[in-house]
């Protein structure tokens, strides 16, 4: 590419929550011109995406009527038409990731099986059609199970401690995906762009909380030893060729105890292990995610500073208009950084925004991470 003209281009975005927003808060900075779908009237997009359609993710001429006119068509959630993107591409629009991409992704027993099929490692499973399959399997309890479609944020997944004990189980098909004995969960997020490009962020540690089963805190860079960094980094890259995707692609993965490294799942699009690139990278997620889809050159990686990103989730028993106790005074504090999501109404762990604090010293950054968590509340 010797020119770039963005003003010719038309990126179409097939959901318009706050994935979207902050696509397209890195977007305005190239003049790139881009519409979102969403099925929300008041999704989080509308008010800064250059064209906004309500409409179906998941129906099929909604979805081809929404990318006949657009350049490039991307995702910030896997739930979407998969034939009607595979027809664009037919019709020679750029869909990226690829809808092949998606369709692996999106059903957990297909990404098992390619992970499986292509000798990538990742904890023992098995797949079941209803919940009266899992007895046969009742030697190689406790199980996570996982729905294969339709999770997200940690809906669509249980804990299965014993045979005798599930009643909570979900009966549709699904994943049964062993106990892993791990040490820390962490995730890299590699880039690829058409010209076969990779580049992987360096490796965050997630910390969940186990009520919500949400990211709780994420700290970048991830304490874990060079061998294992180089671990994750070479599964991360090899995914992403494996599945010759075009954008941007989250790993998460355990540590063992043994020091081993293990896929847990990958998402296709920006990813909530990624939002502290906006501050503490040279280049954030959402830029490099652009950059893939356009074949642009990918951007550095390098940390700036130590980071720590918690989120800012709606607080139990509160449901209604939104109002942020205390982030007049966690903002005072230095290197703190606020993303509210646009969203108006909070919910009980409902995704309100998140907060990234840098600091030179990781330990320093831990310490105010936990005041700022403890000051911001969402509220009605």
């Amino acid at each position: 590419m010797t020119h770039f003209e963005p003003s010719n281009l038309k990126i179409g975005v097939l959901g318009g929550g706050q994935l979207g927003r902050m696509l397209i808060q890195s977007a305005i900075n190239y003049n790139l011109y881009v519409c979102c779908l969403d099925p929300d009237a008041n999704a989080p997009c509308k008010a800064i995406a250059n064209e906004f359609t309500k409409g179906s993710l998941t129906d099929y001429d909604t979805v081809l009527k929404f990318g006949k006119d657009k350049d490039i068509i991307t995702i910030e959630i896997e739930n979407v038409n998969i034939e009607a993107l595979k027809e664009l591409e037919r019709q020679g629009k750029k869909v990226f990731p690829q809808p092949s991409v998606i369709e692996i992704i999106k059903d957990k027993g297909l990404q098992k099986m390619f992970y499986q099929r292509n000798d990538i490692p990742s904890s023992d499973f098995f797949l079941i059609e209803n919940k009266t399959q899992i007895e046969k399997y009742a030697s190689f309890f406790p199980f996570f199970q996982k729905l294969r479609t339709g999770g997200y944020d940690g809906k669509g997944v249980v804990k299965l401690g014993h045979p005798n004990k599930i009643e909570q189980a979900f009966d549709e098909p699904s994943v049964l995906e062993r106990l892993v004995d791990f040490d820390k969960e962490i995730s890299v997020i590699v880039a690829r762009n058409e010209s076969g490009e990779t580049k992987c962020f360096p490796a965050v540690e997630c910390e969940f909380n186990s009520e919500a089963n949400l990211v709780e805190f994420l700290f970048s860079p991830a304490a874990i030893k060079k061998t294992v960094d180089k671990q994750a980094t070479d599964i991360a890259i090899q995914i992403a060729e494996k599945l010759n995707i075009v954008g941007i692609l989250a790993v998460e993965l355990f540590v063992t105890k043994q020091g081993k490294v293990l896929v847990n799942e990958v998402a296709p699009r920006p990813h909530n292990s990624g939002h502290q690139t906006i501050e503490g990278n040279i280049t954030s997620q959402f830029e490099q995610h652009l950059r893939a889809i356009l074949n642009l050159p990918l951007g550095d990686t390098s940390i700036i500073k130590p980071a720590v990103m918690i989120n800012i989730l709606g607080e139990k028993n509160y449901e209604g208009a939104a109002k942020y106790e205390g982030l007049i005074d966690a903002i005072k504090y230095k290197g703190v950084y606020v993303h509210l999501y646009g969203k108006t109404t909070t919910k009980p762990f409902r995704k309100m925004g998140h907060a990234t604090i840098t600091d030179d010293d990781l330990d320093l950054a831990k310490k105010k991470a936990i005041i700022v968590k403890d000051l911001i509340k969402v509220i009605t």
